[in-house]
């Protein structure tokens, strides 16, 4: 079980890496260190951060409200391709400026979407994100971890 966890931890930080890639261009500082949401499987984030009963519905459900959000964003994306003319150069930077737009729509849709998950992190799971994050020289998500009463009874034992 515990070669399982390790591996998907190695999955999961692999991940990190390209998600963030993907997402975060910006060159000038340090990517934001996305969970992914939506983007990498549920099971493997699950498992990695062993999300309890909650949790793992709260995923499921952000999961799909991002889903959502992003085919609305995708829908935009094409209208304005298929609607924005594209005869000259001055038309086609307008069509970068809206496309660029709404691409960054969908990262602010991301973020939101992994704060509200690593807000229901314990402090153990989100100490085990930020040093995940650490390793993939992002910045974490500053959010404060909830405390779970389940959580403080066992680590008063």
């Amino acid at each position: 079980m515990l070669d399982l966890i390790i591996k998907m931890m190695k999955i999961f930080r692999l991940l990190v890496v390209f998600c963030s890639l993907l997402l975060l261009n910006k060159t000038y500082a340090q990517a934001d260190c996305i969970l992914g949401v939506g983007l990498t499987n549920d099971s493997i984030i699950s498992e990695v951060f062993q999300l309890n009963e909650m949790q793992h519905e709260k995923l499921v459900s952000f999961s799909a409200e991002l889903k959502y959000r992003n085919d609305l964003l995708n829908n935009e994306l094409q209208n304005v391709k298929s609607r924005h003319p594209q005869s000259n150069v001055k038309e086609l930077s307008q069509l970068a400026e809206k496309y660029k737009s709404v691409m960054d729509s969908m990262s602010r849709v991301q973020t939101m979407i992994d704060k509200r998950m690593l807000t229901l992190f314990n402090s153990k799971q989100y100490e085990l994100y930020r040093n995940l994050c650490k390793e993939a020289s992002r910045s974490p998500f500053i959010v404060i971890p909830t405390v779970y009463s389940d959580t403080t009874n066992s680590e008063n034992r």
